[in-house]
């Protein structure tokens, strides 16, 4: 049944990390300023807004947030992310003890600092429960923000949502959406996904596409790349184990391979993250190099640095894809959404250079309308 596009979209965070936290701060500070609101990326979609968007459950493995509101829980450690919007009282969906599985890397719990994870006592709840909840939920829409690295968790999960009839917005570089199997899945299911893996509003990956394509239009031979990126976050912590990082590595590299006219050698470009610096906190800072050839052979190097909150920039993208995730659900479409995805993922189903993806996501939203 189609839904008014004034309905809330109900959605379950697999994941309350940093990530989370800004999602749940966003949701609440679109809702507070409306049109006032800063920063939002694509304001009305089919006549969804942000405000649309209701955080009905989230689950987590934490002691210092299962068992607490979405409210109480994003502003808890180990999350050091910015807090923009403090009051979070109507943000009362229940935080829910999931599974550890491979979610949880064992230098994170081994690790003295509050950055490291603290497991809850409690029993966490089983595939069939967790079905149930989410039938019980009347969820819509699953999004994960799991650490780098969780195979297995977000394999988990994303067949408590097949289960459940729940669209997934997949937010991390563990291939769901761009993995022929998992598309058929959904698509046998009837069931839309999104994925994977979040470009930020304005990060890393977007400027070295953008420079990428500027060079490719200008007619400049690019022969060799790096992107190197160091934060604070739990996230950089947990993907300082390097195991953790083989599809990170892969996502951001073949976002950046596809906007090059001819692919560099895999020895020609180095992207990923590179260290773990505590005090940078949410802070992510991204150094990016190309060096290239203009006219006649003459050499050319672009050097560029970029310093941002690294969490608000991915929640950004998060509010888009959730409702468009709905949208998808309204039109009964099933698998990759593949218009949807280009736009705001690093390894979506198919690549499709920005500004031309940005035009295709506008079409898919203005036949919904």
């Amino acid at each position: 049944m189609i839904k008014s596009p004034s309905s809330p979209i109900r959605t379950v965070i697999v994941g309350v990390g940093n990530c989370a936290s800004s999602l749940i701060q966003g949701v609440s500070y679109c809702r507070a300023l409306g049109d006032e609101a800063v920063g939002v990326s694509f304001p009305d979609l089919a006549g969804y807004t942000p405000a649309n968007v209701e955080l009905v459950a989230g689950f987590d493995v934490d002691s210092r947030k299962v068992g607490k509101t979405l409210g109480e829980a994003a502003f808890a450690a180990p999350n050091c992310t910015e807090q923009f919007h403090t009051d979070l009282a109507e943000q009362t969906g229940p935080v829910l003890r999931g599974p550890d599985l491979d979610g949880v890397a064992a230098h994170m719990l081994a690790n003295p600092e509050d950055r490291s994870f603290r497991l809850s006592s409690e029993n966490a709840l089983s595939k069939e429960e967790i079905v149930a909840k989410l039938k019980e939920l009347e969820a819509e829409i699953m999004i994960i923000f799991l650490p780098v690295g969780s195979q297995k968790a977000v394999e988990f999960y994303v067949e408590c949502a097949l289960e459940a009839g729940v669209a997934v917005v997949n937010g991390i570089p563990v291939f769901i959406a761009s993995h022929p199997v998992w598309a058929d899945k959904f698509r046998a299911a009837g069931i839309p996904i999104l994925g994977d893996d979040f470009k930020a509003q304005m990060g890393a990956t977007v400027l070295h596409r953008t420079l990428a394509n500027l060079a490719e239009m200008r007619g400049v031979e690019i022969d060799r790349t790096y992107q190197l990126n160091v934060g604070g976050n739990t996230d950089f912590l947990n993907m300082s184990e390097n195991a953790r990082l083989a599809n990170k590595r892969e996502s951001k590299t073949e976002a950046v391979q596809s906007a090059m006219e001819e692919r560099l050698h895999e020895n020609d470009i180095r992207i990923g993250p590179s260290d773990y610096v505590p005090w940078l906190n949410d802070r992510k800072v991204a150094y990016v190099r190309l060096e290239g050839r203009l006219f006649g052979g003459a050499r050319t190097n672009i050097e560029v640095r970029l310093d941002v909150e690294d969490s608000p920039n991915a929640a950004a993208e998060a509010l888009v894809a959730i409702r468009l995730a709905r949208i998808a659900r309204d039109r009964g479409l099933s698998g990759p959404i593949t218009e949807a995805s280009a736009f705001l993922f690093k390894h979506p189903p198919e690549q499709i250079e920005d500004t031309d993806a940005h035009d295709v996501v506008l079409r898919f939203v203005n036949e919904a309308s």
